[in-house]
């Protein structure tokens, strides 16, 4: 009786140690599980950048986001677009026009490569939009062909050319009308790409030349630091 005794007392503290260890193990499993997901996490998040440093990469931040007047244009739809519209959600936004022979579908295929940068969650609230400053010849039909072209989620809008000035002018993007010796005509204008916060407020620019990748870690930035 004694021996039997004393050999379920060695099986029972077997047992004990081996549950002991199970628990360890476990323990030490999911401890590492969560430093792995935390890192993870942490990988998946944007780096938030100093304002020098998101000049350094081609993109100036306002020290404070300038209010815009509401002006009402056309979108590509042919229905009318108010710039309050931009509000809730950010906007880049690029003035050109489908006439443009090399700085307008530059920028608009870089703008593609940018946005397909982006992670799915962020896309769902950035639009791309296109401005003709040449409203006699880019109707919204023409328009809305040449900016699907680029990207099938890009977003054009036009208006009346006074109008037009003054949404500009707001935005500090520069635009001229320019004869051509042949009669014809064409459009000096500023190439920067602006970005409107979902505010509904200018607040910062891209510079030209883009670099996509640049453009990504200064957006996430932004966004990161932004407080609606």
């Amino acid at each position: 009786m004694k021996n039997q005794s004393m050999g379920m007392e060695k099986h029972t503290a077997l047992n004990n140690q081996k549950r002991g260890i199970r628990i360890t193990v476990s323990v030490l499993l999911v401890f590492i599980l969560a430093v792995l997901a935390g890192f993870m996490h942490k990988l998946g998040q944007p780096r938030v950048i100093s304002d020098t440093e998101l000049r350094i990469n081609g993109t100036v931040k306002l020290q404070r986001p300038r209010v815009i007047d509401n002006i009402e244009l056309l979108s590509d739809d042919s229905k009318p677009f108010h710039t309050e519209n931009f509000q809730g959600r950010w906007t880049l936004v690029f003035f050109g026009f489908t006439h443009c022979p090399d700085i307008c579908p530059t920028t608009l295929s870089t703008l593609n490569t940018f946005y397909k940068t982006l992670d799915r969650n962020t896309k769902e609230n950035t639009d791309v939009v296109l401005v003709s400053v040449d409203p006699g010849r880019d109707n919204p039909e023409q328009l809305s062909h040449y900016v699907r072209y680029f990207n099938q989620e890009f977003r054009g809008i036009t208006g009346d050319f006074f109008k037009l000035k003054r949404f500009a002018t707001q935005l500090n993007v520069p635009f001229n009308k320019v004869t051509l010796e042949d009669g014809g005509y064409t459009i000096d204008h500023g190439s920067q790409v602006v970005l409107i916060n979902p505010r509904g407020h200018y607040h910062a620019f891209f510079k030209a030349p883009l670099d996509p990748a640049k453009m990504k870690l200064t957006y996430r930035s932004i966004r990161a630091t932004f407080k609606g």
